[in-house]
């Protein structure tokens, strides 16, 4: 009888023992370009680490948030959209902030999908990251083919192609349906304020912003700007363009009215017609990052440009 129960037990043993081997049987090698960094994946990732709530949120958007391990930078998050608050809520954090060099190599992630500005010049090192058994795919779209590529990119590699597919179809139509609301208005004239001190930290042409502000009938006062995606401007040659309404980034510190009262308070500023009649439109950090909020960032922007077109929001 115990011989019966030991090859039981035994064939039991092989049956779990082989099926990882047949999932990693079944998973095709990927190869895809990361803004000419080649990322070749040979086994379905386990562990993710998502560095940026619209990272995170993407994953989740595309039925993939229980793979992430842990998530960062939550300190520019003003919380996840209603759609993603669940999931959100299961994702373990791995830094409230940036992600540290130590909390990654501990993880055992062997994935790893993050903003840009986590990478290089005193952040992480993804050649280290590669040699520690990551695979990384950095999130730096300029434009809507890139996000959309780094979309593909993410349902290629975890076989979610359908799932991404229907995701960017879903986002095209929600901004379609806002600039056909406001056609034949504008553009408004829209300066970003970010933050400010010996001057306006704002965004150039070469961000992804700028792109969202035009879909909603706007046009970035900066958009000229080339070469970086941020740039800080006088107060002077911010006045000087003539802004009609103010976009300002909401996240930890320091707070929109705490933004909206230096706003006022400076003697350039002060000027504009938009400040004296308040045309500020406050919008999430994370919203105007390229993943998963972008037909909302778009609805957003557009009903604060023209809030008489949407009485019904």
């Amino acid at each position: 009888m115990k011989k019966q129960i030991f090859a039981a037990l035994a064939a039991l043993a092989i049956t779990f023992a082989a099926h990882p081997a047949v999932q990693a049987a079944d998973y095709a090698p990927v190869t895809v370009d990361d803004y000419g960094r080649k990322v070749t994946v040979t086994a379905m990732p386990q562990k993710v680490l998502t560095f940026g709530p619209n990272c995170t949120e993407l994953f989740i958007a595309l039925g993939l948030g229980g793979k992430i391990a842990g998530n960062t930078l939550d300190n520019h998050s003003r919380g996840p959209l209603p759609e993603y608050a669940a999931d959100y809520a299961k994702v373990p954090e791995l830094n409230y902030g940036s992600a540290t060099r130590e909390a990654v190599l501990t993880s055992g992630a062997d994935f790893v999908y993050g903003i840009d500005w986590e990478f290089g010049d005193g952040g992480l090192d993804i050649a280290e990251l590669e040699e520690n058994g990551m695979n990384v795919l950095v999130e730096r779209a300029s434009n809507f083919d890139e996000a959309y590529g780094e979309i593909r990119a993410i349902g290629k590699i975890f076989q979610a192609e359908a799932r991404a597919e229907e995701f960017i179809k879903e986002q095209e139509r929600r901004m379609k349906a806002a600039a056909d609301k406001i056609k034949g208005r504008g553009p408004l004239r829209v300066l970003v304020y970010d933050s400010g001190s010996s001057g306006i930290f704002t965004c150039s042409g070469e961000n992804f912003e700028s792109l969202l502000i035009e879909r909603a009938g706007g046009k970035n006062v900066f958009g000229d700007l080339k070469g970086r995606q941020w740039v800080t401007v006088s107060y002077e040659e911010a006045v000087a363009r003539d802004p009609q309404v103010i976009v300002i980034h909401d996240y930890d510190s320091p707070s929109v009215e705490a933004k909206i009262a230096e706003i006022k308070a400076n003697g350039a500023l002060s000027q504009l017609e938009c400040v004296k009649n308040e045309r500020f439109v406050t919008i999430a950090l994370e919203s105007v990052l390229p993943g998963s909020r972008m037909a909302y960032a778009v609805e957003r922007f557009a009903a604060g440009f023209y809030p008489e077109l949407f009485t019904d929001k």
